[in-house]
């Protein structure tokens, strides 16, 4: 594959950094309980990526996880619990400069990050015995993470979902600042869009029907183009990119469960 983590530096300018990054440490630290628990990564350089784990039994479908811009692992202990009824373990991750993680975020240290993330989360799965099949998964911002995974990894996972995501982060910087010139050649040669076309595994792509932040045509952009043979499009009535999950619960889980049951 011709494309890297390389090719996301183009995004590193102060002013895209301002404005998808909202970096903040953990107000609390979460203790460990009888389904979740925390860990420290090491990415390389020093650097370790906070990440929690919510976990139910060794042989339910294992979800890798990667979430929005403004959120952080250890706030998802409802939505893992969750997870957890419909027979999925949930493994979320940070980025640098949020929660207990070191470093600063950018878009290039984002992708690169998810490889050893990905790779680190596969052997403790196999070391403690955690037997299900895997998935990935990216919310919002974490769409890049999955995204950059899924189409080069396709022998790890059984499928990919994309919820409230975007098909090329240069689709949205517009939106997110009307006043962003993107530098040098970011609007024609930013990375992302040719990765979307190269997933070839089964894909569940979940979006807002009024999502606010990120278009419901972001997903309908992201079904057109993905590579899958087998992918469905699902649109949650009357749901903002923040309300996706409280207004569409049933419906979402609903989705989600199937989606891993067919696959497994």
């Amino acid at each position: 594959m011709s494309e890297s983590w390389h090719d996301y530096k183009i995004l590193d300018h102060p002013a895209i950094l301002n404005l998808i990054f909202y970096p903040r440490a953990d107000d609390y630290e979460p203790a460990d309980t009888e389904r979740s628990t925390g860990f420290m990564v090491p990415v390389g350089g020093g650097i370790h990526i906070s990440c929690r784990f919510f976990f139910g039994k060794k042989d339910n479908v294992n979800m890798l996880f990667f979430h929005g811009n403004g959120e952080l692992a250890g706030e998802y202990e409802d939505i893992g619990l969750a997870y957890n009824n419909i027979g999925i373990n949930l493994f979320v991750a940070d980025y640098r400069g949020y929660g207990g993680s070191s470093g600063r975020p950018k878009v290039s240290n984002m992708i690169k990050d998810a490889h050893p993330v990905a790779s680190w989360f596969n052997r403790f799965l196999e070391d403690k015995g955690y037997t299900g099949s895997c998935f990935i998964m990216g919310r919002s911002l974490g769409s890049a993470s999955a995204i950059y995974l899924a189409a080069g990894h396709s022998a790890w996972y059984r499928g990919v979902v994309i919820e409230s995501g975007f098909c090329d982060i240069s689709d949205l910087l517009g939106r997110l600042g009307p006043a962003l010139n993107p530098p040098g050649q970011l609007a024609t040669a930013s990375p992302g869009f040719s990765r979307v076309m190269k997933i070839t595994m089964p894909a569940l792509i979940i979006h807002g029907e009024y999502d606010s932040i990120v278009p419901q045509t972001e997903g309908e952009k992201i079904y057109r183009n993905i590579g899958s043979e087998e992918k469905r499009l699902v649109i949650v009535p009357d749901a903002d990119h923040n309300t996706i999950f409280a207004e569409g619960a049933d419906l979402y889980l609903r989705e989600l469960a199937s989606f891993v049951d067919k696959y497994r």
